[in-house]
């Protein structure tokens, strides 16, 4: 007899298949139509549950960190100041940075979201999350990211947080989204990252000076927080709601 978990694999890499399947090269027509049917549902799935969040703040960082590593402390403390300003947290809604973000919001008594991923590995919800979504496809789930957030902060973590980041930046170098304030937290991590902008993109001139500038670095959740009110809160005339 099959256990629930067995149950639950089974349709987790069920979906993961069709997700593969998907990504790998030309299908036959009906196939091709099926899957942008399937993402347009899932976009159309985005906008319904997200349409009334409020402005947000998305936080991104690294899924493999617990509560006693530094960026995981950092990441609460942060989500609390969001919410003491009176914006939502967003984030992955996995563990990690993405609980501490919203752990912080929701001790703070702010509003907590997540835009889960189904994975084969890590991405378990955490138990943070005033509201909560999953998707299939990781681009429709960053649209929803960055569509209903008016700034980013961006914490240690992988290829899924440096594809963010580039993303984003791109998307603001570009003019597609503007006034969209990106904060990077962890000066040590993000050193490197700024010399390879510096040494490699921009001595190489494919990428202009005042592009040094998109990104933000600190290593204070109150300086990160204060950067995102003179840029966000005060500029977009948002009806502050501080929490006491």
């Amino acid at each position: 007899m099959n256990t629930d978990k067995q149950i639950e694999e089974y349709y987790l890499q069920k979906r993961l298949k069709s997700e593969r399947y998907f990504l790998q090269g030309p299908q036959r027509p009906h196939r091709e139509l099926r899957s942008a049917w399937k993402i347009l549902l899932e976009t159309v799935k985005g906008y319904w549950h997200l349409r009334n969040v409020g402005p947000c703040v998305t936080v991104f960082g690294s899924a493999r960190f617990d509560e006693n590593n530094k960026y995981y402390q950092m990441a609460r403390e942060l989500g609390a100041g969001i919410a003491h300003m009176g914006m939502n947290v967003i984030t992955g809604g996995g563990p990690g940075i993405m609980e501490a973000a919203n752990r912080g919001a929701k001790e703070a008594g702010g509003t907590s979201i997540g835009c889960n991923i189904v994975l084969p590995h890590e991405q378990h919800q955490n138990p943070y999350l005033d509201h909560s979504i999953e998707f299939n496809y990781f681009f429709v789930r960053k649209l929803m990211l960055i569509k209903y957030s008016y700034a980013f902060v961006v914490m240690p973590g992988g290829f899924g947080t440096l594809d963010e980041v580039f993303e984003t930046l791109t998307l603001i170098q570009t003019g597609k989204i503007q006034n969209f304030p990106v904060v990077a937290m962890g000066t040590d991590f993000w050193k490197h990252f700024r010399d390879f902008i510096k040494n490699g993109l921009l001595a190489q001139h494919t990428i202009n000076r005042e592009d040094l500038d998109l990104v933000y670095v600190t290593d204070s959740p109150a300086d990160a927080v204060k950067y995102i009110e003179e840029r966000v809160v005060l500029q977009h005339g948002f009806v502050r709601n501080k929490k006491p």
